[in-house]
């Protein structure tokens, strides 16, 4: 048994090393590229030109400096692993860009935001520490390397490299060390860049006010649809039930024949009246979900699909009962954009649940063009899901494939596992 242990192991072992190496070059082209970055910043946004520009304000240069910012933000969350949130204010009058806002209400947004001033500190600094945070390996290893290439017992860079194994040293530690100055890069990035617990707190605000309108939108048309589908469905039929009833009373005595009809006409109304009515609690809290789970429910939707479905749902316990009603019905909404206007095959629906998140993903092999801002419902299923702190993430091209992923923090209330 130790003999097969240490085999594995030594099989897994170049693998192991080539990881080890691609992460290492990976962080050192990363940070040259951040240390270029850096250069550009300082190039691009002297600080002094960044304080006049904002007093002044120079049109443009505000977007084009918070841009440039948000860039660093994009980057330090995909490549060090450290996401940073934008810090902005709202532009008054709601969301209008520079253009549409007069001089003087352009600077008193920009200097009365205290992001604006983060940003300053953030040129004058990020070209000098943040350069050498994510520079600095790639600067060991050159300087290391270029002190080897030197003669032997010469005097190398100033006294600096004296002896060839320095330079090895020197490389090794810049090649080493590489990914934990990356993340340091991005973690000073935070430092300045990230929104204060002030600006959270205001941010939360209002997205708690925005999800609290949309929530309450969307519950006053749902009542609004089902008084609408009773009133023109099963109510209609109920009200004619009774009329036809009345009718064969009259008829049963002078016209058992015509009031046979009748009746079997009501009979025949009281099971459309039924099956509406079914529908209509289906669509408010479909039963399936009720009594067996998100997944099973959603297994039980794709069925009902003219597609090949494939599903991988596996939840060990029960999501809150509001957040797996939210998002059965966005799943719903997705199938039925995949069944009307993706021209697919197939479809893959996944549901997860990960370090407290529910991971809920469909995708399919349709022409893709999906787009949230066209009508297709995406846009609703991003409203309904922010209630719950959720999040909507779309990607399809033209051509497709179509992947939605939706991402809900929630906790499971039961041990016992639904997967389908």
């Amino acid at each position: 048994m130790d003999r097969r242990m240490v085999s594995q192991e030594r099989a897994r072992w170049p693998g192991r090393s080539l990881a080890w190496l691609n992460g290492r070059m990976t962080a050192c082209a990363r940070g040259t590229m951040l240390g270029a970055l850096a250069v550009a910043e300082t190039v691009l946004l002297h600080p002094v030109l960044f304080v006049v520009a904002f007093l002044i304000p120079i049109p443009g240069f505000g977007l084009a400096a918070r841009r440039l910012a948000d860039l660093t933000r994009t980057l330090c969350g995909e490549w060090c692993g450290v996401p940073i949130a934008s810090p902005y204010r709202p532009a008054p009058h709601g969301d209008r860009e520079f253009g549409l806002l007069t001089w003087r209400q352009r600077r008193q947004w920009l200097t009365a935001d205290p992001a604006t001033w983060r940003d300053l500190a953030w040129y004058l600094l990020n070209p000098w520490l943040g350069a050498a945070l994510a520079a600095g390996p790639v600067a060991a290893i050159v300087y290391g390397l270029f002190g080897l290439a030197l003669p032997h017992g010469s005097t190398q860079l100033a006294g600096v490299i004296s002896h060839p194994l320095y330079g090895i040293l020197l490389a090794a530690g810049g090649f080493v060390v590489a990914p934990w100055l990356l993340r340091g890069y991005g973690e000073f990035a935070r430092l300045l860049l990230a929104p204060t617990q002030h600006v959270e707190l205001e941010q939360r605000v209002s997205h708690l006010a925005r999800t609290r309108s949309d929530t309450i939108g969307a519950g006053a048309a749902e009542i609004r649809r089902i008084e609408r589908d009773l009133h023109d469905g099963a109510q209609a039929r109920l009200v004619a039930m009774g009329m036809t009833l009345d009718a064969a009373g009259h008829l049963i005595d002078t016209n058992p024949a015509a009031a046979q009809a009748l009746l079997i006409e009501a009979r025949d109304n009281s099971i459309k009246a039924l099956a509406e009515l079914r529908g209509l609690v289906r669509g408010i809290h479909p039963p399936v979900l009720a009594d067996r789970g998100l997944a099973d429910a959603a297994l039980a939707l794709a069925l009902d699909l003219p597609l090949r479905v494939h599903s991988a749902c596996e939840l060990a316990g029960r999501p809150p009962e509001p957040v797996e009603s939210a998002v059965y019905f966005a799943i719903t909404e997705l199938l039925t954009n995949v069944s009307k206007h993706a021209g697919a095959d197939q479809v893959w629906i996944d549901i997860r649940h990960d370090r407290g998140l529910l991971r809920v993903g469909v995708s399919d092999d349709g022409r893709g063009g999906a787009d949230p801002g066209r009508g297709t419902g995406l846009l609703g299923i991003e409203r309904r899901l922010a209630a719950f702190d959720g999040v909507l993430a779309v990607s399809s091209p033209p051509g497709g494939p179509t992947v939605v992923n939706m991402e809900i923090p929630c906790a499971l209330s039961s041990p016992k596992t639904s997967s389908c």
